[in-house]
């Protein structure tokens, strides 16, 4: 048996570093009111922790009544210690994680070790990010060749001069989730940036440091790491921000995916840096792997991209490498709906879902899904 867990707090969990972390309110909400969403991709005779079975069974019927699904088993801590799991299968690993499922009950041996953690945690820096980037840069035409990548700053100073070359500034910490860790300067710093880099960078040892490029729309390519070392691509996503945080996906097929990106580049540029990416994602879990048959992350991962405007005016280019998440994604989450609803059989006969749907998060902690116009997805 698999178990699946939701826990959003896990980016803020893998930055501390801690075993006993505590969630901010926000992200105890969040995991206690999405606790359910992977019963989207449990497999038959998995189950689900949830924080209230009933809630969670209420929650995931409305949403297979808009998308399907599959029926799916709801579990509460308490039955943990007498359920026959064999792997645990989370949004994403770290050591509060691991700590508070064996404190539960589960099985250590179905949990990676914290070593196995330290590791993953060591790949989530977005200095690994900036390496693929530049691997990435090498293949790109002149289109992109204003990229450039990120730099790792040590210091205050080391951003002011930054400054000097590029003033309008993307500064991130090396670990952070949704629009939490990163920080827009224009000019010069602001005695409240002076504070938040000093104390990111004593907190973090550093923060990554980048020009403020002419985004004109968010996508992301979604991959699962096998045992094996290979990388599986699952799909395309597009999805929306406000202020660098998460707002919402778009649930589609990968055809009408590729069809809205391919407005603004070749659709050949997507499978050309796919396959590049990939290339540049295996070096770099190689180099961290302990043993030549090992991978230090298996699992599903997301890589965050831009659509950009060119500086010469004349079109669009990509952003191969905005960020690498080492978890399950929202795109990962809107690929499942889609595949759920369209092999539903009480949905074969209705809408044709890739040109009407859009999977949004609310302020109060819930799903909204809604039907949009094609163009809406431009």
């Amino acid at each position: 048996m698999t178990l699946h867990v939701f826990n959003p707090e896990h980016d803020l969990a893998l930055a501390s570093g801690l075993s006993n972390f505590t969630a901010p309110h926000a992200g105890r909400r969040l995991r206690a009111d999405l606790g359910y969403l992977p019963a989207l991709w449990a497999g038959e005779g998995d189950c689900v922790l949830v924080e209230h079975v009933d809630q969670a069974r209420r929650a995931y019927g409305r949403l297979r009544a808009r998308v399907g699904g599959s029926p799916c088993r709801f579990v509460d801590k308490s039955q943990l210690p007498h359920l026959p799991i064999d792997r645990v299968s989370p949004w994403g690993w770290d050591l509060a994680l691991r700590a508070a499922l064996i404190r539960y009950g589960a099985p250590a041996e179905a949990c990676p070790s914290e070593s196995e953690i330290a590791a993953v945690r060591d790949l989530s820096h977005r200095r690994h990010a900036a390496k693929v980037l530049h691997r990435l840069i090498s293949f790109l035409v002149s289109p992109s060749s204003f990229l450039e990548s990120p730099l790792e700053a040590a210091s205050v100073e080391a951003v002011e001069t930054c400054l000097l070359k590029h003033p309008h500034l993307v500064v991130k910490a090396p670990w952070s989730s949704s629009g939490r860790g990163v920080r827009f300067i224009e000019g010069e710093l602001s005695d409240y940036h002076r504070g938040w880099l000093r104390n990111t960078i004593a907190q973090q040892g550093s923060v990554m440091v980048e020009p403020m490029y002419p985004k004109v729309k968010d996508f992301g390519m979604e991959f699962e790491a096998l045992q094996d070392g290979r990388i599986r691509y699952l799909g395309l996503s597009l999805f929306d921000t406000r202020n660098g945080a998460y707002t919402g996906n778009i649930i589609a097929s990968e055809e009408d995916k590729l069809d809205t990106i391919s407005r603004y580049v070749p659709a050949s540029s997507i499978g050309d840096i796919r396959e590049k990416l990939i290339s540049a994602l295996s070096d770099v879990f190689t180099s961290h792997a302990s043993s030549p048959s090992s991978c230090p992350y298996t699992g599903p991962f997301g890589v965050d991209m831009m659509i950009l405007s060119r500086h010469d005016g004349q079109g669009f280019s990509i952003h191969p490498c905005v960020e690498i998440n080492l978890r399950r994604t929202m795109g990962h989450v809107a690929i499942e709906m889609a595949n759920a609803f369209t092999f539903s059989p009480s949905h074969l006969s209705t809408f044709p879902l890739p040109r009407v749907m859009q999977i949004t998060l609310s302020d109060k902690y819930r799903i909204h899904i809604r039907r949009l116009y094609q163009e809406a997805m431009m």
